[in-house]
């Protein structure tokens, strides 16, 4: 199963939400669905700005789980 990380990321490096939305362009609503696993087709532009935004790579934002 692979499971969405961003919300332990973005607590563990006191970046919000909204602070993201404001870095990455993206709307508010989009983030809040990837930072509450609700997404279930993961955009990889969405991804890629997120990883630019916070200088992560994307192992960091996305967990995978037999």
């Amino acid at each position: 199963m692979i499971t969405l990380t961003l919300d332990q990321y973005l607590q563990q490096n006191g970046i919000t939400r909204y602070e993201l939305a404001k870095r990455t362009g993206i709307r508010f609503h989009i983030i809040d669905n990837y930072y509450k696993n609700k997404v279930v087709r993961y955009d990889s532009d969405v991804l890629n700005r997120m990883c630019e935004a916070l200088n992560c790579d994307i192992c960091d934002l996305i967990c995978y789980q037999k």
